[in-house]
């Protein structure tokens, strides 16, 4: 079912058609939510620090979470004490005093089918504090509240969540898939209109070829590199020439459970990795018995797929790591955006 929709997502007719009065009224819903937020029936909070969201306006990924990381090193290497909140995808635990499920995640300890995959590769990439929760205001709250040396929140796909107020708005786009068909869910990829694009603070564009234009009110570029490659039940690890000659022939199998797992499989080809294909749904909850793959020498997969194959893994397992190469640009325009916003709230703080 889902292999169909997103096919009918790249087309206008056949399913598209069929969904479109869902489409339209899922329009109106977005619409009237986001003017009630603007007209304050609604509540936002705003954190007593600078927020930065980062997210998108489609399904599926983009490549939000190695830009999220990428925000955080970037704002730590300005002298920034970053903190992560996330929506969290696992079964996150409650709590009998907080029903909203705020935790924070542990790098070391936690399990991503409890906080999420995203989540947990946050946590132990950037070691910065990692709190989930349906409700990112909670958790920015208790972020503060635990962690005050936090002076500035990144909020993992957090576009559509407007009950926390933020202070910059950056929208990834996938430069290979586009926007699809261009319509509203499920007719379509779309959670929000095009024209959303125009209001947030910047757009980066995540691929080297495909949709191209002048969407937000600054535009970056991104791309995946820096690649490296770990073994997952040691700690070895090989540059890209030494892992494509380690199994070069060798029976390969590629594991990818992503938002789009053309783009890992595309990578390792461009390395010189020849693979078969595994695909899975994004945030697939991984069982052992699926990575038997009798005849497999060879597994590589994404370091999110890893981090929830950990506890079953084998000597066959590997992990690519990559890192997000941004345009440079980017990180002033955060810097410059952040600084601006304290000296407005210092302007506006009574005087004793």
């Amino acid at each position: 079912m889902r292999d169909w929709l997103e096919r009918e997502w790249q087309r206008r007719g056949g399913g598209a058609l069929v969904f479109l009065p869902l489409a339209l009224a899922f329009g109106a819903l977005v619409w009237l939510r986001r003017l009630l937020y603007r007209l304050r029936v609604l509540p936002s909070w705003r954190a007593p620090v600078p927020v930065v969201v980062v997210g998108n306006i489609t399904v599926g990924g983009t490549g939000k979470t190695p830009l999220v990381i990428a925000v955080v090193e970037m704002l730590a290497a300005r002298g920034r004490n970053p903190g992560v909140v996330a929506r969290g995808y696992g079964r996150v635990p409650r709590r009998e005093h907080d029903p909203l499920g705020v935790v924070r995640v542990y790098p070391d300890v936690a399990t991503p089918e409890h906080f999420g995959d995203e989540p947990v590769l946050i946590a132990r990439r950037s070691r910065v504090p990692v709190y989930v929760s349906p409700d990112r205001a909670a958790a920015a709250r208790s972020l503060l509240e635990a962690h005050p040396e936090v002076d500035v929140i990144v909020s993992d796909d957090g576009l559509q969540h407007y009950a926390l107020a933020r202070d910059v708005e950056i929208a990834v786009v996938d430069a290979e898939r586009g926007f699809g068909n261009g319509l509203l869910l499920p007719s379509g990829p779309l959670r929000e209109p095009l024209r959303r694009l125009r209001e947030v603070d910047a757009v980066v564009m995540h691929g080297e070829n495909g949709a191209r234009g002048d969407f937000g009110r600054r535009n970056f570029t991104m791309r995946l590199g820096n690649e490296s490659f770990a073994a997952l039940t040691s700690n070895q690890q090989l540059a890209p020439a030494e892992f494509a000659l380690m199994t070069r022939g060798r029976t390969v199998a590629a594991v990818a459970g992503i938002g789009n797992p053309e783009r890992f499989f595309d990578h390792l080809a461009r390395l010189g990795i020849a693979a078969r294909k595994l695909a899975f749904a994004d945030h697939h909850v991984y069982r052992a018995a699926e990575l038997k793959l009798p005849g497999v020498e060879v597994i590589v997969m994404t370091e999110k797929d890893a981090v929830k194959c950990a506890a079953f893994a084998d000597a066959r397992m590997w992990s690519m790591r990559v890192d997000a190469l941004v345009d440079p640009g980017l990180e002033t325009f955060i810097a410059e955006r952040i600084t601006a916003r304290s000296a407005a709230w210092s302007r506006d703080e009574p005087t004793n």
